[in-house]
Formats: C-alpha cells, structure tokens, sequence
C-alpha cells in the first residue's frame, strides 16, 4: 500500500536530574558535596533509508518517545545519557513543523540525518554550586525537558524522469515498456491512483528512473479530483515525457489536453512548469488521419517545444528514440535538492525560560513562569544556603528590579506558585 503523507508525535528524552549528595565516610564526616550531574536526554533522529517506499509504517504508529536521562547518583557519579531513537524514512520526506507550517528538513539523499527532536540537558549535581563562601550547597539542577512537536511526513516521489498527462493516455503502458515495473492497465479512467516508478532497462539506454504520475485534470493545481497530492510527485524530476492521446478515439484534442496540463503545471509551481518536457505523441498505431499529429507537432512546434517523437506504446514504435533522447537529455541537467525559502525555513527556537510579574492585589506581587518552576525544583527553600541561593537567581535574572519598578514596597508579599516571602529592600 502507497502512503504518502503522515503525521507524527516526537518527544525528546528529558535531562536526568541532578543529585544532592555529600561525602560521608568514616574519618570524614564533612566531606562535602560530591552530587554528580544528570545524563543527557536522547535525541530523536529522522534517517532517510532507500530501502523503504512508503510511509506506510507511520499509519500504524504515531507516537515517539526518546529516553531520558539518568539521573546523578552521589561520588559524583554522573548520571547515564539517553539512547538516541532513529527513525527511518524513505528518501525523498520532506518533513514539516506542524505548529509553524515551515519545512525543517528534505530528506532526499540516502543516509541524510536529521534531529527533529533535541534531548533535554542534564542538570548540574549539587558539587557544582560548592563556592568558597558555600561549602554545603543543599540544591541542585532538575534536568532540562526534552522537545516535543507534532510533524507531517510528506513524501516526494524521487524520480528523474516523470510522465505527465491525462489519465488513459497510455503512460502506465508506456512505463511497463521501457521498464520492469508492472502497473495496473486498463482502459478507464483513474487506473492509477498510486505514483509508479521504474528503472529504465533498454538496450543502449543509461538507465534512470521513470516515474508514472496519475492523470491530471483540470482544477488539478486547486485540488480537484487528485491533483495536489500527485501534482508534488513531478517536483524532483529534471525532465517530463508529456503524453498524449494522438488517436483521437475517445474525442479528445490532443493540442487542447497538452494546453490543459500545462496549465495546471504553471498555477501549481512555475519552476516545475518551466522543466524541459518532450512530447509524447502516443497510440499512433490508431491514428486514422496522419494530419492530426501534423497539426499537432505545427501548434506545439508554435509554442517552443522541438522535441515531438511518434510513439505506439502498444507496439513499441517509436518508444526506443525516446528514451534515447530522455537520457541524452538528461546527462545535461545536473541533480538538485528542492529549494526551501527563507520564508519556509524551520527555525528552531532557542528554549528559555521566562516569567511575568503582576500585582494581584494592593501589596501582592506574583510571579509565575517556566523560570519559576525550574527555579523551585531545584532549591529547598527550607535551607539557609538554598534560599540565599534563590534570592541571588531572583536578582540575576532582573526579578527584584522588576518589582522595585512597579512599586513593591517593604514587606509586601512576593508569590511564586506556592512558595512566598515578604520582600525586604
């Protein structure tokens, strides 16, 4: 089963915390602080895999948990870094932050890694705050949390040759020729709901992948019918076989279904519209009138496309001279990545913690945050030394200027969570 888009929760571990511990041991009853730090929480790795073809396996599991960090143990012993979790896509995933809708990554080499998901830090052991003026320092670090974020999968089929045009044109046929893949074929409209790709396998051809995209139709750039979902499959190919139904016997205009899916081709992404593209003119062994493809190769010919080739996929007339040219063509054009404006660039967000004051009532000042909470987790406020400790992270950080700026006067009540204090100037 083709899968081709996903959505995903990741959760770095987080940092392990850091210990509070001191040395006891016989002859040495105030050995110190000897808390070791936290181990690193695991960070979560996309790997792009060419073994694997679909996102199939995302429909099944959806959730990603990296593991934390040990936490620090006494004798300084540090605590045990999280396992990193690597997670393999296939290549060509081009992976977006949901909450931001910016691409972060395009997976499109084989072995290309990416953190979508950075483990938490280990937080510093209590032997870490020991000072001249501080010998027993009765705190210590919690471990940083690790990232989370949801993101989607979205894979882009990696082929450097697409067939382009309207359903039951002949494409499936066309890639069952010239390669070993074996497509659905049938005479209705829609056979293909799925991309096919091949590797073309011809006689004094070089080989190079082919892929078959399913029909367009008009609208196909807004979303109508499958559009947009296969419209993205073209965008890493270097050159488009446009396919069309020169026959005539199901009543189509060949020249108007060519203006049709250029069209779409333009409104979706100009660059892709702008790709070298060589006609296909197919089911010639039904042609009934051989000035239909005369007038057809004239009015193209008109608008700038030289490379028009007669072919029956059917009975492989003409199909030989077309992958020559395919080939020929593209050992002119280099390889490259999809481009990622600065506008669509994931940024990751540098993790701070922050606060915010405000006066509760007249003499009650709150402050409340992530700053606040990492604060208390790591000190007893119960301990002379730790609380001292506290009051110097509170000036550090700008808190008491803050409050002396909005007024806080001597012995008015300071809350943070559930923890007060009367502020002295």
């Amino acid at each position: 089963m083709f899968v081709d888009t996903a959505k995903i929760f990741v959760k770095s571990g987080d940092g392990g915390n850091g210990s509070i511990s001191f040395r006891r041991e016989k002859y040495i009853p105030l050995g110190g602080p000897d808390g070791g730090d936290g181990g690193n929480g695991g960070n979560i790795i996309l790997v792009a895999d060419p073994n694997m073809t679909t996102l199939l396996d995302f429909t099944y599991k959806k959730k990603y948990v990296a593991e934390r960090g040990g936490n620090g143990e006494g004798s300084k012993c540090f605590g045990k870094d999280g396992e990193d979790l690597y997670i393999k896509v296939p290549m060509g995933t081009v992976v977006r932050d949901i909450a931001t809708d910016k691409i972060m990554v395009d997976l499109s080499h084989s072995g290309d890694e990416y953190v979508i998901a950075k483990g938490g830090r280990g937080g510093r052991g209590n032997v870490r705050f020991k000072t001249a003026t501080r010998q027993a320092p009765d705190f210590a670090e919690p471990g940083m949390p690790g990232e989370e974020r949801w993101v989607s999968l979205e894979l882009k089929v990696l082929a450097d040759v697409g067939l382009l045009g309207f359903p039951n044109v002949g494409k499936s046929t066309l890639l069952s020729v010239v390669t070993k893949a074996k497509p659905k074929i049938a005479n209705y409209h829609f056979t293909t709901l799925n991309p096919n790709l091949g590797v073309v396998d011809m006689p004094g051809v070089p080989s190079f992948v082919i892929a078959d995209i399913p029909g367009i139709i008009e609208g196909a750039s807004e979303g109508v019918g499958l559009g947009i979902k296969f419209l993205r499959h073209i965008e890493r190919t270097r050159l488009l076989i446009h396919v069309v139904d020169i026959s005539g016997v199901e009543g189509r205009d060949p020249f108007e279904d060519f203006l049709k899916i250029n069209e779409e081709l333009k409104k979706y992404s100009i660059k892709l519209w702008d790709r070298p593209q060589i006609i296909a003119a197919n089911k010639s062994d039904m042609l009934y009138d051989e000035e239909i493809f005369e007038d057809f190769k004239k009015k193209v010919g008109e608008l700038g496309y030289d490379k028009i080739f007669k072919i029956s996929a059917a009975t492989k007339n003409g199909v030989e001279d077309l992958m020559k040219e395919a080939a020929r063509i593209l050992s002119t054009i280099p390889i490259e990545d999809i481009e990622i404006s600065e506008e669509d660039k994931f940024v990751p967000e540098e993790k701070k913690f922050t606060y915010t004051i405000k006066e509760e009532e007249e003499g009650i000042f709150v402050v409340e945050g992530s700053f606040v909470d990492r604060l208390l987790a790591s000190v007893n406020v119960n301990d002379p030394d730790a609380l001292r400790y506290f009051h110097k992270v509170l000036a550090n950080k700008g808190v008491m200027q803050e409050l002396v700026e909005m007024g806080i006067q001597d012995g008015d009540l300071v809350r943070l969570n559930d923890f007060e204090f009367e502020f002295l100037l």
